[in-house]
């Protein structure tokens, strides 16, 4: 019995010695750079097979029979750490890898990286960010492979031309979609793409993220193939852009301020093939001899220079003096322009400066085991580049997140910015369709006034345009635009947890966005004074700016302006309501089994108004009281315009939609995704108005596999494919699924019987449904060594179809041609990215990363019949058989023996004169020149880093399209137009068309006897010898950063301190030679646009 006794008591002694010898081992595994759980992450007990990994929470549970485990923590990507079991460890796991991210932000979900089967990249915010660039898209050309980046205007609030792996739409604007914080972005204004580029005063307000502090930003994620982005379903066909902002951390207090202080280089004719004033006096002096610049045409002109001032001055008394004010002699005049010939004015040096402008921004975070907590402020302090482009803005932010529960959370995000900027007096561009010239009426862009002008005139004096007085300063400071901007954004978001790997969560958002546009034209600018110039009985009746009543043709023309100036206002209003409720279930099963399910509905709701006033007789130097006359109500009427309107649009839409994700021990991935969707932007049908998207993908984790070793260099590799169909509404102006009845005042004989009619505006289109897009990309990821070398490449093929494009009818309803889902377009291209850490020893590193894209498209399907001039504007052209968006040109075929230009013609005529500009059906005559734009894209950038200096240097580059060259060629001239140095080749007497394609200057008789000599030289400026390749390589950034040693502080409130010089756009190391100082992005059309500026940064960061 007492054996027995001994042998129960061992027994139990040994399982509680067994028991106590067991250590649990739990804790949460978190990022070190974003504070976020590492989901998936492998948590394994050293020197057992023993294993487990993170839930979504970043949580890890498991026992060890052994008193002092060793457990080590191991994510791809990231720095494998081993250290001592215990219970409720906290490990931080820092990144390894330049390219890897441990977390994919889709603005709805955040996936491990390890389980997403898309093509996406990561771009840190504060690698990629140009200091003195305020806007943050910007920052983003050159960082991600497939992403173009065309600054088509760098106007502050103009947005750049992006294009995510190309264009996705023949018509639309193949925008990507942005999304920050979760929350799609809207932009206040529809300005498509094409319109980007224009220089119309509503490209200020054509980005939607203008209103966002660079210093706000943590992330960008770019979303680009049909896996990544068809959970957003019909708003994705063209990319998403997610933008994570900063969020407060658990821990300490920060205080952070940063300083940014950009001087801009002023343009410098050096870089420019720009006329001087003493060549440009002998081109005048021919203008002279060929009989344009006699006394009587100039003075009674519209517009006169050196010459016309001359001729003034010969013409006025001073009664003071008892003389005129120039003698009219040989010697008096020849010394005159002789003192115009050394002139040689500098008018970049005039109109810009280099005055600093300001970036401040200030940041305090923190957080406790409960609420974390974010709020910054910002200044945007800028003087302005040239004359009347100052611009200030304000925007404040906060992020708190709060644990209400344990498996309560709520977070609250808020902002708002304000802009207030001021730009010069502009209208909006016309089109000669007849005569083949685009032109913009009282255009004084400054950079475009400074390359247009002669180098001959006196800044100081009045010259004559428009058959008014003009001086640019003076213009500059009586006709210019007010622009206020105001935008703001809450939102919040609350998780409940109400089982364990189950999480529910309800997002609401409201976003109202208001800017008014005030274009003051005050009393003495020359626009408003050309409206009452009548010096002359010829100036009467030449002045198209003077009102012809039509009711009395014998009447004298009189003025619609006889005092003050014009005031216009535009306002633009948009509300943007979003709720969306979502639930995500987690779970791993058998520690192999890992299974995500995500699944939700959303609907947006936005409203848009816009009204405009336009005021004429508004008195700014009589107590600004207006004073209008009849004549103007009697023009505007008989000409059916109006001098106020209102339009209010509403877009509503609904989405349900889920996501399915399956791995079998991270090893094998599948992916699926549905989303059903409904606008009110289609037509009535059910068919047409709703919508279902999915993708299909998968991926394979080659590095997981237990052979992998043995592909020893290689340290991982995932092969991804999808195949996915996703859609974007069509363009807005196409959305009416009914018919629309306006208003309108019908053409009447005598203006007094004036009377409204409701007549119809646009056919309804039942049918109206989304333009679609199927998908296959390919991809692979792989690194070596140890990944010190990382690359992704993708290859994907695209298939649009149902296009908006024209269907020729019956006529039924009056419309012979009628917009529908009737084109096509196919395109396809590869991605390469490839990030190489070269050196990295303990105080020294250096990091390579190359991008590469190729894209191309061509459209299968589409009828349209444009005309020449569309097909050779500068924008480009849709056509079939040929890319989105293509130029051509009129065939030049040599210089007559009178100098004029020679082409052959639709009919297949040599002619300078018979050039049909509205031709439609006849157009193959015209010679194709190649997209416009860029087929190969990307970027070289280098981070030297020693100790605590970093060296970046950044090189972007831009191959396979096609430019336009600036528009220098009149069929005459007057003595204000500037020249280049191409015209120093042109034709000067007969024999010389043997050796030149430049055409001569007419004589005042040739161009008299034949006005159409007009259209020839408008269509040498849209002929193939005024076309360059866009290509070009450009030093996008250098820049020298020093990082303080922390030790220095170690007895302050200082945490870190650092200071940048950035020099941004500093030169082209390869362009097209014919481009002679253009830039192969920008189009100089004038309005409010300018070139991106070469400028010099100074930042200063402080951390408390």
């Amino acid at each position: 019995m007492k054996k027995r006794l001994a042998m129960f008591l061992a027994g139990i002694f040994l399982c509680l010695g067994s028991a106590l010898a067991q250590t649990k081992v739990s804790g949460v595994v978190i990022g070190a750079t974003d504070n976020e759980p590492v989901i998936g992450a492998t948590v394994t007990v050293a020197g057992t097979k023993i294993a487990t990994v993170t839930d979504m929470d970043g949580k890890f549970s498991l026992s060890v029979n052994e008193s002092n485990p060793k457990v080590i923590i191991s994510y791809i990507g990231m720095v494998t750490q081993t250290l001592k079991g215990t219970t409720n460890m906290k490990v931080l796991l820092k990144s390894d890898a330049q390219l890897l991210s441990d977390v994919v932000v889709t603005g709805l979900t955040k996936t491990d990286r390890r389980l997403f089967t898309g093509a996406t990249d990561k771009v840190d915010a504060s690698k990629a960010r140009l200091s003195g660039v305020a806007d943050i898209s910007r920052s983003l050309e050159g960082q991600a492979a497939g992403v173009s980046v065309q600054n088509v205007s760098g106007t502050f609030g103009s947005a750049p031309k992006i294009r995510v792996r190309g264009a996705t739409s023949i018509y639309g604007s193949s925008k990507p979609l942005w999304v920050v914080d979760g929350v799609i972005m809207e932009d206040v204004s529809n300005v498509g793409a094409d319109d980007l580029a224009s220089g119309n005063p509503e490209t200020l307000i054509s980005s939607a993220i203008a209103g966002l502090n660079s210093d706000d930003i943590e992330s960008f994620q770019i979303l680009k193939d049909g896996s990544a982005t068809s959970i957003y379903g019909a708003r994705a066909m063209a990319g998403v852009i997610v933008v994570t902002t900063k969020k407060g951390k658990q821990g300490q207090a920060h205080f952070n301020y940063t300083g940014e202080f950009t001087s801009r280089l002023v343009p410098s004719y050096s870089n420019f093939d720009i006329l001087n004033s003493q060549d440009q006096m002998g081109i005048y002096r021919e203008l002279k001899d060929k009989g344009w610049l006699n006394l009587s045409n100039v003075l009674n002109g519209s517009d006169y220079g050196v010459y016309g001032k001359m001729y003034e001055l010969i013409n006025s008394y001073n009664k003071r003096a008892g003389r005129f004010e120039l003698e009219n002699t040989e010697e008096a005049r020849n010394a005159y322009l002789q003192q115009a010939e050394f002139r040689n004015t500098d008018w970049f040096k005039e109109l810009f400066s280099p005055a600093i402008m300001q970036s401040h921004a200030v940041s305090l975070s923190g957080g406790t085991a409960k609420s974390n907590y974010y709020a910054s402020m910002s200044a945007l302090l800028d003087p302005g580049w040239y004359k009347q482009s100052n611009v200030n803005r304000y925007t404040a932010n906060f992020n708190v997140s709060h644990q209400i529960l344990n498996n309560l959370t709520l977070n609250v995000i808020g902002g708002a910015s304000y802009r207030k900027q001021r730009a010069p007096g502009t209208l909006g561009q016309d089109v000669d369709v007849a005569g083949g010239e685009v032109r913009r009426d009282f255009d004084i862009n400054p950079y475009s006034y400074a390359l247009n002008t002669s180098r001959a005139l006196d800044p100081r004096a009045f010259y004559v345009a428009n058959y008014a007085p003009f001086n640019i300063f003076h213009e500059l400071n009586n006709n210019y635009i007010d622009l206020n901007v105001l935008d703001s954004k809450f939102q919040f978001e609350l998780k409940y947890k109400p089982i364990k790997n189950l999480e529910l969560a309800v997002l609401g958002a409201f976003k109202y966005a208001a800017s008014s546009q005030e274009h003051l034209v005050k009393d003495r600018s020359n626009q408003a004074e050309a409206y009452r110039a009548m010096g002359t009985a010829v100036i009467r009746e030449s002045n198209k700016y003077l009102y012809k009543d039509p009711d009395n043709p014998y009447k004298l023309p009189l003025s619609i302006l006889p005092n003050g100036g014009i005031y216009h206002k535009s306002e633009n209003r948009m509300s943007d309501y979003d709720f969306r409720a979502t639930a995500n279930y987690n779970n791993t099963f058998d520690k192999v089994h890992i299974m995500n399910l995500f699944g939700g509905m959303e609907s947006k709701d936005i409203h848009r108004t816009r009204s405009g006033f336009e005021g004429w007789g508004m008195q700014f130097d009589a107590g600004e009281t207006p004073f209008y006359v009849y004549p103007y109500f009697k023009k505007q009427v008989e000409e059916g315009n109006s001098y106020y309107s209102l339009a209010n649009t509403t877009s509503r839409s609904v989405a349900f939609f889920t996501n399915g994700t399956y791995s079998y021990k991270g090893k094998y991935v599948f992916n699926g995704t549905y989303r059903y969707e409904g606008s009110n932007q289609m037509g009535r049908s059910s068919k047409a108005r709703w919508m279902s998207t999915w993708n299909v993908s998968g991926s394979w984790n080659v590095h997981e596999e237990k052979w992998f070793d043995k592909l020893k260099p290689l340290s991982h590799l995932t092969l991804r494919t999808s195949y996915s169909l996703t859609g974007t509404p069509p363009d807005i102006s196409y959305t009416n699924s009914t018919a629309i009845f306006l208003s309108y005042n019908p053409h009447r004989l005598f203006t007094e019987d004036k009377e409204s009619a409701i007549g119809l505006d646009k056919l309804g289109n039942i049918d109206l449904t989304y333009e679609k897009k199927n998908e296959l990309n390919l991809g692979v990821d792989f690194g070596l060594w140890r990944d010190r070398l990382n690359v992704t490449f993708d290859v994907y093929t695209r298939n649009n179809f149902d296009e908006m494009g024209p269907m020729i009818t019956q006529g039924v309803g009056g419309e012979i041609i009628r917009a529908a889902n009737v084109a096509e377009m196919h395109s396809n291209g590869m991605e390469l990215s490839v990030s190489s850490t070269n050196i990295k020893t303990k105080d020294f590193s250096w990091v390579t990363n190359f991008i590469y894209s190729y894209t191309n498209t061509k459209i299968t399907k589409l009828y349209n019949q444009g005309s020449v001039i569309n097909l050779v504007s500068g924008n480009g052209f849709a056509l079939k058989g040929y890319p989105a968006r293509s130029l051509f040109s009129i065939p030049f075929v040599g210089i007559s023996d009178e100098g004029a230009p020679l082409f052959r013609n639709e009919k297949g005529e040599i002619t300078s004169t018979d050039i049909n500009f509205q031709e439609r059906s006849k157009t193959n005559f015209l010679k194709y020149e190649g997209p416009t734009d860029p087929i190969y894209t990307g970027s070289l950038g280098n981070v030297f880093s020693y100790k605590g200096f970093h060296l970046n240097v950044f090189m972007t580059y831009s191959f396979g399209n096609v430019v336009r060259l600036d528009p220098k060629f009149k069929a005459f001239y007057n003595d204000l137009s500037s020249m280049t140095h191409t015209f120093v080749n042109r034709w000067a007497t007969s024999g010389d068309e043997a050796h030149t394609n430049v055409p001569g200057i007419l004589s005042y008789r040739q161009y008299t006897s034949d006005k159409n000599l007009r259209i020839g030289y408008n269509a040498y400026n849209f002929s193939d010898v005024r076309v360059a390749k866009g290509d070009f390589i450009r030093l996008k950034e250098i820049s020298l950063a020093y990082d303080f040693p922390r030790t220095w502080f170690s007895n302050t409130p200082i945490n870190n301190l650092s200071v940048k010089l950035q020099a941004t756009n500093l030169f082209l190391l390869y362009a097209d030679k014919k481009l002679n100082g253009q830039d192969p992005e920008f189009f100089n059309v004038g309005g409010v646009a300018s070139p991106m500026p070469k400028q010099f940064t100074l930042t200063v960061k402080v951390g408390l």
